[in-house]
């Protein structure tokens, strides 16, 4: 951005004014467009690169125009999100807004324009319309914005894990197939499991019928200590008895052996960092002021809770429990026309994927723990009663969810400042 691509300084400064500032932020520059109330324009859109340079001239221009000065940009993936930082640390006010909102906003016109200009200018004048709704960007943004990008590296590596645990046991398969099936204790908090500890030992049937019943018995109860692991006297009889009864169909040797220690070792680099991410995420979610309620309610618990708030984010920038719902795309739909109204509609699916994710992975939890007082565990029963596929009962689940958790949060946030 040049000097002369910004002539806020060439307006005509006036006291007691409305500087509405929309701002379409793509990967590596934003659009913006100044307007002011009765289609006055001050700047027309205009690029601005991230860069440092350019960032600090376009502050010193918004600072410089006299009134008050409001910016506002969508919430849309992570690129919005250094800009709202910046701004806002310049104490400039600053708003991110769901970009359904944006959307929804002035669709009069039959002529579809979508240009990063006409997306700056549109945001812009929902900002004049909308002036006293807007709700600051505030610090505790920060956490949220560090807490979302956790999420997402964990989502990441997450994936790994899986496809690193499906390499291993394909391997094993041919080794010592089913061996992974004897153990089901969760993964430690430096990522260990024992069932991949056991298998580096043992990564073949021969490992294990080499030894007598006694000798194994003991090599195993050794190895328990060793590892810090719970010994179960029974466990290397039933292992032992299982060993003899396979077909392994890779030799014991060397470059088998490497293949198979290849895979562990990937599979525990994985493991570690899921677990060190769970723990990390869990810490800073805790920093944020709705943790404490939002770990209470039934099916949550500390991973998905720090993925739930990550997802949603500071609950107060939705308008109503709707606005939350549509924000996860597990709103009913609607059909309706003169007289005729469909009963039965499919979701919206138009949200955010990685929050309705976490929503059907707190609902599978509600599922499995089947708390009998909770609401939404009783509803899920209710349509699944009624004959409901999966796919319908747990959306609806997942949309009374968030209901709850709108009111809840909300609630305990107001009682905080009372």
């Amino acid at each position: 951005m040049s000097k002369a691509d910004l002539t806020i300084g060439k307006i005509q400064n006036k006291e007691n004014t409305m500087n509405a500032v929309g701002i379409d932020v793509s990967k590596n520059k934003s659009t913006i467009a100044i307007l002011r109330p009765f289609g006055e324009i001050v700047a027309k859109p205009f690029d601005v690169k991230h860069t440092s340079s350019d960032i600090t001239y376009l502050i010193s221009q918004l600072k410089s125009l006299n009134g008050d000065t409001r910016i506002v940009m969508e919430h849309t993936g992570r690129y919005y999100e250094p800009m709202a930082q910046w701004l806002s640390d310049a104490g400039l006010f600053v708003s991110a807004i769901n970009p359904k909102l944006i959307k929804d906003f002035g669709n009069n016109t039959l002529r579809k324009v979508k240009t990063d200009k006409a997306d700056a200018i549109k945001i812009a004048r929902y900002t004049l319309d909308n002036w006293c709704e807007l709700k600051p960007y505030n610090n505790t943004d920060e956490l949220r914005r560090q807490l979302k990008n956790m999420n997402r590296q964990f989502d990441f590596y997450m994936k790994q894990k899986t496809a690193m645990k499906n390499n291993l046991i394909a391997l094993l398969d041919e080794t010592f197939p089913g061996i992974n099936t004897f153990f089901d204790s969760p993964a430690r908090n430096d990522g260990s499991q024992k069932w991949v500890d056991f298998v580096t030992i043992f990564w073949h049937v021969d490992c294990v019928r080499r030894h007598s019943i006694s000798s194994f018995s003991e090599r195993y109860q050794s190895w328990c200590k060793k590892k810090k692991y719970n010994f179960q006297s029974q466990k290397p009889n039933d292992i032992y008895e299982f060993s003899h009864d396979l077909i392994a169909t890779l030799s014991k040797d060397n470059v088998t052996k490497l293949l198979i220690q290849q895979a562990v070792d990937q599979l525990n680099i994985a493991s570690k960092n899921v677990e060190s991410l769970r723990l990390l995420m869990n810490q800073t979610a805790a920093k944020l002021p709705e943790y404490p309620i939002v770990l209470d309610m039934a099916g949550v618990g500390t991973t998905l809770g720090p993925q739930l708030i990550a997802e949603i984010g500071d609950v107060s920038r939705f308008s109503h429990k709707g606005a939350l719902t549509a924000y996860a795309g597990v709103d009913p739909g609607a059909n309706q026309s003169g007289d005729y109204e469909q009963q039965s509609v499919r979701t919206s699916k138009r949200g955010a994927p990685q929050l309705r994710k976490t929503l059907f992975l707190i609902m599978d939890s509600l599922m499995k723990l089947a708390p009998p007082d909770d609401p939404v565990y009783g509803f899920m029963m209710k349509k699944r009663a009624q004959g409901k596929d999966y796919y319908v009962y747990m959306t609806a689940g997942a949309n009374k969810f968030l209901r709850i958790y709108y009111g809840r949060v909300n609630e305990y946030l107001s009682s905080l400042t009372s």
